[in-house]
């Protein structure tokens, strides 16, 4: 039995061991589309063994949140996509009374904690082979065997987290197994093809402009200039009054497209943004043909959206299948996150005092205004925006509570050997604050009063860890 299998089998007999004793399950998780659909499976699996449980989600971890764990009514406790780094105070405010899913990279210390079911533990890529939908996947499948059907959730999951590294969007690792099983479900299908938002349910000129990765400065959320774009290719955009939609393009018709993108960006980058819209398509063969979440990708923008502007029970919702009322509240929310996103980008490219360039990364001040609870989705953008093209991207703005946070990204075509999660976590921790994350997206939060400390170590360690690999 491998190590995995052994921490499967535990987490099978912890958690059946409370549902026959009766005992109450609370499930924390984080806000985001990884936190929302691992915290759904983990939820629905429960729900289907007749567990007495509740899910909430949560912007992060902290000791605050440990203590109040210890005053819980509830009796057993399960952390998915979050946790990484709290082992020790779990146990000393909770006993054995918890187990952590997750994929984020832990300290050494934690690898021998049977609590902390990390993919890092045994040997898999948590930044790029498996999410934490995938983690829950794999607990609740060993739950039951019945749950083999929530390895869809875990596609979109895989998709939020922005895991489709493998050669032209494709999966790789525990991801590629899932997103298997998943098609072999007739829950997916997946096809090469050109990667615009809502392939199957947007009018052209819509699908270019809310396509945000990557970002075309012009072109993302300026649909007068996708319809003006798409009218000079000759490309076909309506049958009779009705709008064509992407996936209805021949093949020719594709390729002209992407040569007319390319002439509009018309810079040495235009060859990666092209790369970046051709790739493999996820589609929710579950989902109504007329629904936006029949494209996984833009399910899990959905989902993003609704954790990001404190909504995230909405997304729950629909992840545990409501298809009614919710359905609608998703989409108004993803109309009032791309707007929120719309400004912000906007006002970053306006206001160029925002953003200093250090060489090889950037220094965003998202001060006063971008929200915290938005960072990553910012920085995401940032990341995929072609003029930031082999950087790598680090954004702050006001936290809670006299805090700074922090949010990085490598972004497209970046081939540092810097290690984001790293660099958070040991920057943050000379500072006394906390951070960390994956190889290529991570974060931090220290106190105000500390940010110039933070950020020379920020510098320092940059260049140490740019130093050791030119040195290897």
């Amino acid at each position: 039995m491998t190590k995995l299998d052994q921490a499967l089998s535990y987490f099978h007999d912890r958690v059946s061991d409370c549902i026959k004793t009766g005992k109450s399950i609370s499930v924390i998780t984080h806000l985001d589309c990884d936190g929302i659909t691992s915290g759904s499976i983990v939820t629905k699996s429960l729900i289907r063994s007749e567990a007495k449980c509740t899910v909430r989600t949560v912007n992060e971890f902290s000791n605050n949140l440990v203590n109040k764990l210890k005053n819980d009514s509830r009796q057993f406790h399960i952390i998915t996509d979050l946790g990484g780094g709290f082992a020790k105070d779990l146990d000393n405010s909770l006993g054995d009374d918890w187990i952590v899913v997750d994929h984020h990279q832990i300290p050494q210390e934690e690898f021998d904690n049977e609590r902390v079911i990390n993919a890092w533990k045994y040997d898999i890529d948590g930044g790029k082979d498996v999410s934490a939908g995938g983690m829950a996947y794999l607990v609740s499948k060993a739950l039951h065997k019945e749950n083999t059907d929530l390895a869809w959730i875990a596609v979109v999951a895989a998709l939020g987290d922005r895991q489709d590294q493998g050669e032209k969007k494709s999966f790789t690792g525990i991801n590629l197994e899932i997103a298997s099983t998943a098609k072999k479900n007739n829950q997916v299908e997946i096809d090469l093809d050109v990667l615009l938002v809502g392939r199957e349910t947007r009018p052209l000129p819509d699908a270019l402009a809310f396509t945000s990765h990557p970002f075309i400065e012009g072109l993302t959320w300026n649909r007068d200039a996708c319809l003006s774009l798409l009218n000079s290719s000759g490309i076909r955009l309506k049958d009779g009054s009705r709008w064509r939609v992407p996936a209805e393009l021949t093949e020719d018709e594709k390729r002209t497209l992407l040569q007319t993108i390319s002439k509009f960006i018309s810079n040495k980058n235009a060859s990666d943004v092209i790369d970046e819209l051709v790739g493999y398509t996820y589609t929710l063969s579950g989902e109504d043909k007329r629904s936006f979440l029949r494209d996984a990708r833009e399910f899990s923008t959905m989902l993003n959206s609704c954790g990001r502007i404190r909504k995230a029970g909405v997304g729950i919702a629909i992840c545990m299948g409501d298809r009614t009322k919710m359905l609608q509240e998703g989409e108004d929310i993803l109309v009032e996150y791309r707007a929120f996103l719309r400004t912000y980008m906007n006002t970053l490219s306006s206001e160029r005092w925002r953003i200093t360039d250090n060489g090889t990364y950037l220094l965003v001040n998202g001060e006063g205004l971008v929200p915290e609870n938005m960072t990553g989705a910012v920085s995401s953008l940032l990341g995929g925006s072609q003029k930031n093209t082999g950087k790598l991207i680090i954004l702050r703005t006001n936290g809670e509570e006299g805090t700074i946070k922090f949010s990085s990204r490598k972004s497209t075509g970046c081939r540092s050997d810097v290690n984001l999660g790293l660099l958070m976590r040991e920057c943050a921790a000379r500072v006394s604050g906390v951070g960390g994350g994956h190889d290529a997206a991570a974060g931090a939060r220290i106190t105000k009063d500390k940010l110039d400390e933070f950020l020379d170590y920020l510098e320092q360690n940059v260049s140490r860890m740019q130093s050791a690999s030119v040195s290897k």
